[in-house]
Order: C-alpha cells, then sequence, then structure tokens
C-alpha cells in the first residue's frame, strides 16, 4: 500500500517540480509528506484493527475520528513543509492554512485514510471467509468421522446379538458345540474391537473375520450350511471399510439358508478387472420366495450400513447391488483397484 502511495506522490511531485516548482524543497518536501502518508496509513491500519471487533455503530464513529485526527495532522505536516519552514509561524496561519485545505485538498488527504481501512477491511473479510470455510471443512471432517464410528457400533452389536442368541439356544442343547462356538466368538469380537478404530483393514483380515462367523454360523447349521471361496489372490492387499461383508454374510444365512430346510451354499467371489475390483457374495437359499423379505442397501441397518461405508471410502460406483431370483439371492459391489 506504501509502495501505491509512493508512486501517486511520485506522479504528482514531478508535476509539480515541472510545470509549477522547479526547486529543490519541492522533491524534499515530497518524499517527506510521503513518508508521513506512509506512517499514517499503518496508525490508521491499527486503529482499524482495534475497531474491528466492536460493534458496527462504534467502528463507523471511530472512523469518523479518524479522518478528522488524520487530516488534521497531514494537513498540519504540509503546513510545516510548505510554509513554516518560510518563517510564516503564526497560529492564525496555521489554521488559515487548515481552512484552505478543507475543499478539494482535503479529499487527497481523507483519501489515504479511507484506502487504508478499505484494503484492512477487505483483507479482514477475505480471511473470515477463509476461516469460515476451513471451519466447515473441518466440521464436515469431524462429522463425517463420527459418522463413520456410529456406522461401525451399530454393526458390532448387530453381529453379537445374533452371535449369543446362537449360543443362548445351543447352552440347552449341546454344551460342547456352545463352548467351541464362544471361542470362536472371542476371536472375532477381538477383530471387532481392534478393527473399530481403523478406517480400513485388508481383504485377507476380512476374510479370516468372515470364516470365523461362518464357523459359528455352522455351529448351529451343521451341514445345512456350506460357504465356499472364489477369490483372485492378487487381491488379497485390498483395503475395505473392516467387517463391512459381515451384513451381507449375516444376511445371506438369516433369509436365504435358514427358511431353507435343506439348507444352501453362499459363496464369495472377487475378481480383478483393469481399473476395478468385483465383489459378489450370493446364495442358493430361497431367493424371491422368502416370507420374510432379504434386507436390501435402503431397508436392512446391516446393508445400509455396509453401502454408507463403502460410498463413503470410494463414491457412489461402489454402492451395494441387489438382486433376488428363483436361483437364489446375491448382492455385489465394486472397488477400484488402486486401494491395493
Amino acid at each position: 500500500m506504501c509502495l501505491w502511495y509512493t508512486f501517486i506522490f511520485t506522479i504528482g511531485v514531478t508535476f509539480q517540480y515541472i510545470t509549477l516548482r522547479p526547486f529543490a524543497s519541492t522533491v524534499i518536501n515530497g518524499i517527506l509528506l510521503n513518508i508521513s502518508v506512509c506512517a499514517m496509513a499503518w496508525v490508521a491500519w491499527k486503529w482499524s484493527s482495534l475497531l474491528f471487533k466492536r460493534k458496527i455503530v462504534v467502528q463507523i464513529a471511530g472512523h469518523l475520528v479518524g479522518i478528522i485526527v488524520s487530516f488534521i495532522i497531514l494537513a498540519s505536516i504540509s503546513y510545516f513543509l510548505e510554509y513554516y519552514l518560510d518563517d510564516f509561524k503564526s497560529f492564525e496561519e496555521w489554521q488559515e492554512y487548515l481552512l484552505e485545505q478543507l475543499g478539494i485538498a482535503s479529499m487527497q488527504y481523507n483519501l489515504e485514510y479511507v484506502t487504508a481501512i478499505t484494503v484492512y477491511y477487505i483483507i479482514r473479510y477475505i480471511e473470515t471467509i477463509r476461516q469460515n470455510e476451513n471451519e466447515k471443512t473441518k466440521l464436515a471432517i469431524e462429522n463425517n468421522q463420527m459418522q463413520m464410528s456410529l456406522l461401525k457400533s451399530q454393526i458390532n452389536p448387530h453381529f453379537l446379538f445374533n452371535t449369543l442368541n446362537s449360543i443362548s439356544t445351543l447352552m440347552g442343547t449341546d454344551k460342547i458345540k456352545a463352548r467351541k462356538m464362544m471361542s470362536m466368538l472371542s476371536d472375532v469380537i477381538r477383530y471387532a474391537l481392534d478393527s473399530n478404530d481403523l478406517p480400513a483393514a485388508s481383504l485377507s483380515e476380512e476374510l479370516e473375520f468372515i470364516r470365523n462367523y461362518i464357523a459359528i454360523q455352522q455351529v448351529r447349521f451343521g451341514e445345512r450350511l456350506v460357504f465356499k471361496e472364489d477369490i483372485d489372490k492378487e487381491c488379497m492387499g485390498l483395503k475395505l471399510p473392516p467387517m463391512v461383508l459381515q451384513p451381507l454374510v449375516e444376511n445371506s444365512v438369516k433369509h436365504g439358508i435358514s427358511p431353507k430346510e435343506e439348507g444352501g451354499i453362499i459363496t464369495l467371489r472377487i475378481t480383478k478387472g483393469k481399473d476395478w475390483v468385483y465383489i459378489e457374495l450370493s446364495d442358493n437359499g430361497v431367493g424371491i420366495h422368502n416370507n420374510s423379505e432379504y434386507e436390501t442397501s435402503k431397508s436392512g441397518v446391516g446393508l445400509k450400513n455396509s453401502n454408507e461405508r463403502l460410498k463413503n471410502m470410494f463414491d457412489y460406483r461402489s454402492r451395494l447391488k441387489i438382486n433376488a431370483t428363483e436361483e437364489g439371492y446375491s448382492v455385489n459391489f465394486q472397488i477400484p483397484w488402486k486401494t491395493k
């Protein structure tokens, strides 16, 4: 801002020196007045910072006072340079000079002050907008993290409730199987607790968790429940939201295999394409003939949470796709290969 003042004063002083006053004092006085204006701009800047947090009425009143004081100081400096050094030293002459400057000349002095406070308020306005945007971004990130934690906390009790219900049933019929299920459940709970604070887990870790979950269910269902895997070995290092597959498997067990008298097969297929990895979990259960409808990504809590977590970690293209037919039920989604 001082550079701008210097540029303006240079033009003004040069013009005055060439056309009206070709004296060395013209240049010297112009330099001294320019330094004074820069100093007053700094004072105006500090004065604005003091007024900024006050009420609007106080700010307006404060700047009106600032304009008056700035005019008196700069006009007095101009008087000192123009007249006082030439022995015009009376108080009346100083008053007369200030009154003369109240016309068009006063606009120059006032313009410097107004320019200084205008630049200050523009900068503070931009900083305020940037700060508000940063706060909004921070709140959005925190909200997203809270939402992710909430989604995880909704999945874990959902799984735990169903497993404990199975153990409770077995306690009265087969205590050996119940103890075996409790042992496997401890491994499942340990993974659930450890992964609850992690943003992602590898596919190999998820598979180990799913195998333990299936083993728990097989204690209950016996040979009625068969689990098959068809997985591309290259995909084992892929990152997924922790426990995202469990609601899919639970949905098939509960709504596909359990209602079917002879049971059925749950198959997990993971294949690698050029840019995407395709994951499908299907069963040959009752399919569309199920009297109690399968959960969908829009209705069931478990699948809805998995759907939201996939979209949050990747994007809408990774959402769950549900398909129920005469031959059974399937859920599939895709994730980008770059997540490996």
